[in-house]
């Protein structure tokens, strides 16, 4: 503690590294990794600090994932995302440091029995549409849209996180592969699976926008699908079961959901356009909603963290290699491997971790609105998010960093 005290901070354009952040908390653990609260020591600025174990990550076959979702956020910058700041890398973990949203996830609020109104869930649409359009301008499929990836901001407006199942598509191109969490997926994504099919576009969000309002309105989905139901138990239900809509909500958003939940992705809802067309909108002033000027009618409790506080007991008690002794102990590793008894991890472990060191991409938004000169979006992002993604990140194909380095499997 001792040693923050004094600590000066480091000249703004250097390259970032873990002791550029002071560690408030541990808040969550992610798909691939855990989040804390960290504060920038010469900013001041606090943000989410999400961390991802590189030998763990190659062990699992996880590397691929967590370098798409850094390639596509660093193209990315919206008001209803959670945006990427800086990324960087030490001996021993990756990081990515993000918006930070102290409102907690609405899966979060379900859990909590928080009663959604047809206003809330109305804004909510409202936001994710705009969300969802702008990530279709750049060719991004999100696929994995559900109320546990949706964030909250203190204000209670919403941001869509969670791009490590995201996918690049190129024009008129479809994705193909079974991706998602089942009882948010569309009937074309499991018709792929079973029958090859056509593939799958920009829809399916959509679909996964519609049963994520219909849970937030009713507690609970319109169909009964859990991780363990068959494929083939899951599309018999789309061919006979009719979604019941509660008689106590109002005819537009009744009518806005069916759309929403058309089964054939030819005749759904599925652009911003479709949406600003429904009646039930007709009253909605869009620029307002984009410069976040509606007051949501639900917002979360400031007096304390809206998560579950396990998190941060697992960190300080159970984690062998806690965050807050990071500092020490690499210092005691790297004086251990310019002595004779390092211990050598195996050769191909090793190889992989280099490749992960060599390929990482490292990012610094805060720098690069400075070399442009500007505060605002960055600019040719058409060029970034477009062409620099998509040329890897096809789905399929989805950037195999370590195709060739761990083709066998890679454990310690």
């Amino acid at each position: 503690q001792g040693a923050n005290c004094i600590h000066s901070p480091p000249p703004i354009l250097a390259p970032i590294i873990f002791d550029h952040f002071q560690i408030l908390r541990a808040i969550g653990k992610g798909s691939f990794g855990k989040v804390c609260i960290v504060q920038k020591r010469d900013t001041k600025k606090m943000y989410a600090m999400k961390y991802m174990n590189k030998q763990k990550c190659i062990e699992r076959d996880e590397v691929r994932n967590v370098f798409r979702e850094l390639q596509i956020m660093q193209g990315l910058e919206h008001p209803f995302l959670v945006n990427l700041w800086y990324s960087f890398q030490d001996e021993e973990d990756m990081f990515m440091v993000v918006d930070l949203l102290l409102g907690g996830d609405l899966r979060y609020h379900l859990q909590q029995n928080v009663h959604f109104t047809e206003g809330d869930v109305k804004l909510y649409i409202c936001e994710l549409a705009l969300a969802l359009e702008y990530l279709q301008r750049y060719h991004i499929i999100h696929r994995d849209i559900k109320p546990d990836n949706i964030l909250l901001d203190e204000h209670g407006h919403v941001h869509i996180t969670d791009f490590n199942i995201a996918t690049v598509v190129k024009g008129a191109e479809k994705a193909s592969s079974m991706a998602g969490t089942k009882p948010y997926m569309a009937p074309e994504v499991f018709q792929v699976y079973v029958d090859g099919g056509p593939g799958y576009s920009y829809p399916v969000d959509w679909w996964s926008l519609g049963v994520t309002a219909y849970e937030l309105l009713r507690g609970w989905r319109p169909y009964e699908i859990h991780s363990a139901t068959p494929i083939d138990e899951i599309l018999n239900m789309f061919k006979v079961e009719r979604v019941h809509y509660s008689s106590m909500w109002c005819k537009g958003m009744v009518t806005l959901l069916k759309k929403l939940l058309t089964k054939d992705p030819a005749s759904r809802l599925s652009s911003l356009g479709d949406i600003q067309s429904s009646p039930y909108l007709a009253d909605m002033n869009w620029d307002a909603v984009l410069e976040k000027a509606l007051t949501p009618g639900f917002v979360p409790n400031k007096g304390r963290l809206n998560c579950d506080p396990t998190f941060e007991l697992e960190e300080m008690i159970l984690e062998s290699k806690p965050l807050h002794k990071k500092k020490k102990r690499l210092a005691k590793n790297r004086s251990k491997d310019g002595s004779k008894d390092s211990c050598p991890l195996n050769g191909h472990l090793q190889q992989c971790l280099e490749t992960v060191r060599k390929e990482f991409i490292v990012f610094n938004r805060e720098k690069l609105r400075k070399q442009q000169g500007q505060g605002g979006q960055l600019l040719d992002m058409e060029g970034r998010a477009g062409s620099q993604a998509q040329g890897k990140l096809q789905d399929g194909c989805n950037n195999n960093i370590l195709a060739h380095a761990c083709s066998r499997g890679c454990s310690s």
